[in-house]
């Protein structure tokens, strides 16, 4: 069954978008705020820039900022798997938040986030998610995933794992772009051909696939004259120069190759009477990259001057985008799948020039901006360098490089587009303009959250409308990825605990506590029961004399299986053992 409801239809002339959902945004008052709710997989690798900058993160952590702002829920509700993940969660909520109802449950008991129906998963790859899910049944809730990079061979083999994992049709993987899902359509149908060849059966219903962009908050994008005025003093820019800025993280291999611009900007700037300037504002990967963008652009584009700005802070950026008459975003490269920086450009009201690449083609519109065609290679001239990057030959680096050398941006004409920008003022400004309202209508995060808020409703309508017993819960003990190791090692050991086992104390030659102190679990910062457990565990059978699990369970108030633990551990180092007649 296909959502549609909730892509962005695109006007393939114009690379027009616009939002529909449910009858159009209108129809999505109805639902009540509990269908609309989703509990946020939580842990602050995927939403922390501090932990490192890097476009995944970015993403993560301006939609929680958009998802607070925007998303009107009765509870703010995450799931985690630790107590700091949880108190990071709840910080967040309180500061965007405060004084609003907070939930956080604990991913081994994640169908706890009842009655809200969806958990919101910051990535594409949720398969181990599904088979949590399994051992409640698939029916318990959905789960809705979200693509950012999808050239890595973890992220392509994530898409097999989740295809043979028991994901549902009230599940969904959010593509940001019409490239995006056309890529992963690909993908999931070479899936579906090989699963059915070799197994001659018919594929379940696949996870839904609506296009639904990254967003940005606009207002923090306001252009502010004074700061960018101010840096290009600093930068030694005068204010009839024309400046071009790039915004990225500056790696050859993993966002573009700065020379094809260089060639761009140098034929750009012959005849137009202005001085030139590029920004570069980012960080580089490496020192390689440092050395590809900064020590060739004096031999390729000598009449245009280059700065390099690293990334300082927000306000930073801001300056520079206000210091700049365009943005340049000339991608030749697959890690980038979606590009919120031309999005960032466009509500600071800067017209761009990018390339004609992946999700860029929706962001960017004629009337935004200037797309510049590319031409790839076939499959052909390709297919190797995928092997390579397969089978283990080839890095993830070496894969990117070779495919962007054979990925060729137009550089005349964006050298014609970065030179009509330069020429024409009204052209900048009209561009701007347009940009502007482009970004605020379509991707601020108050456009974009209702839309995913929307599909997490009809998410639980398709699921509603499932039936259980088609989809019954998978014994814990029995997942097929994940066996219980004393099911899965059964053969291992000569006999496993007897049920109705009966213990004697022994006692040891070490104090428990010191022996335990000895073996230092702690430092694996994890125990198979606490040391406080095991020490009740061993008072009590020493008290007993001999007893069985149950009845050392009914001393201390802990479970069988709990005790059992316990026992064992005791046996293990000799404190303990089974009595025989």
């Amino acid at each position: 069954m296909a959502v549609v409801a909730h892509t962005m239809a695109v006007d393939a002339a114009e690379g027009g978008m616009m939002v529909t959902g449910l009858g159009g945004r209108a129809g999505a008052a109805g639902f009540e705020k509990t269908a609309r709710n989703a509990a946020i997989w939580f842990s602050p690798d995927g939403y922390d820039p501090d932990k490192g900058v890097n476009g995944r993160r970015m993403a993560g952590d301006s939609f929680l900022r958009g998802w607070f702002r925007h998303a009107g829920v009765e509870e703010w509700l995450g799931v985690a798997h630790s107590p700091s993940s949880e108190r990071a969660f709840r910080a967040l909520a309180e500061m965007h938040r405060p004084g609003d109802a907070v939930r956080v449950e604990r991913l081994e008991n994640a169908r706890a986030i009842a009655p809200v129906g969806t958990m919101f998963f910051s990535g594409p790859n949720f398969d181990a998610e599904t088979w949590r899910r399994a051992i409640w049944g698939a029916t318990a809730y959905s789960i809705c995933g979200i693509t950012h990079t999808i050239s890595t061979k973890a992220v392509m083999e994530g898409a097999w794992h989740l295809r043979a994992s028991p994901q549902a049709e009230w599940d969904a993987v959010i593509c940001t772009s019409r490239a995006v899902k056309a890529a992963l359509s690909t993908q999931l149908d070479m899936i579906d051909d090989f699963l059915a060849n070799r197994f001659g059966s018919v594929m379940p219903p696949r996870a839904q696939m609506p296009i639904i962009p990254l967003g940005v908050e606009c207002d923090a994008f306001n252009p502010d004259p004074k700061a960018g005025a101010t840096l290009r003093e600093e930068l030694g820019i005068a204010n009839a120069d024309s400046v071009a800025l790039v915004v990225a993280r500056l790696s050859p291999h993993e966002k573009f190759d700065p020379l094809p611009v260089y060639l761009a900007l140098q034929r750009a700037q012959a005849g137009t009477g202005r001085r030139l300037h590029l920004i570069l504002y980012g960080d580089f990967a490496d020192e390689y990259g440092r050395r590809i963008f900064l020590a060739t652009a004096g031999e390729v584009m000598p009449d245009v001057t280059l700065h390099h700005l690293p990334h300082r802070d927000a306000e930073r950026r801001l300056a520079a985008l206000s210091a700049a008459e365009m943005f340049l975003f000339p991608i030749d490269n697959l890690q980038e799948s979606f590009g919120i920086a031309p999005v960032e450009a466009m509500a600071a009201g800067l017209p761009v020039v990018a390339s004609d690449w992946d999700g860029i083609r929706d962001t960017v519109d004629g009337d935004a901006g200037i797309r510049i065609p590319v031409i790839g290679a076939r499959v052909e001239h390709v297919t190797g360098t995928g092997l390579l990057y397969q089978g283990g030959t080839d890095n993830y680096v070496q894969y990117l490089s070779q495919l962007s050398a054979v990925t060729a941006i137009d550089v005349a004409k964006m050298a014609d587009a970065v030179r009509a920008l330069m020429t024409q003022p009204d052209l900048r400004a009209k561009m701007g303009a347009a940009g502007r309202a482009r970004a605020r209508s379509l991707f601020d995060w108050s456009a974009v959250v209702p839309v995913m808020q929307d599909l997490f409703a009809e998410l639980g309508a398709i699921r509603q409308r499932a039936d259980p017993a088609r989809h019954p819960p998978i014994p814990a003990a029995r997942l097929p990825v994940a066996p219980s190791p004393a099911l899965y090692f059964s053969s291992f050991p000569t006999r496993a605990l007897p049920r109705e086992m009966t213990y004697r104390w022994v006692g040891g030659a070490l104090a428990l506590a010191r022996l335990w102190s000895l073996r230092d679990y702690a430092t694996t910062r994890r125990v198979f029961e606490t040391a406080g457990d095991v020490e009740a565990a061993a008072e009590a059978l020493a008290a007993l004399g001999e007893a069985t699990a149950a009845g050392i369970a009914a001393v201390t108030g802990k479970t069988t299986i709990r005790t059992e633990r316990c026992l064992l551990w005791l046996m293990k180092y000799g404190y303990a053992e089974e009595s025989r007649p």
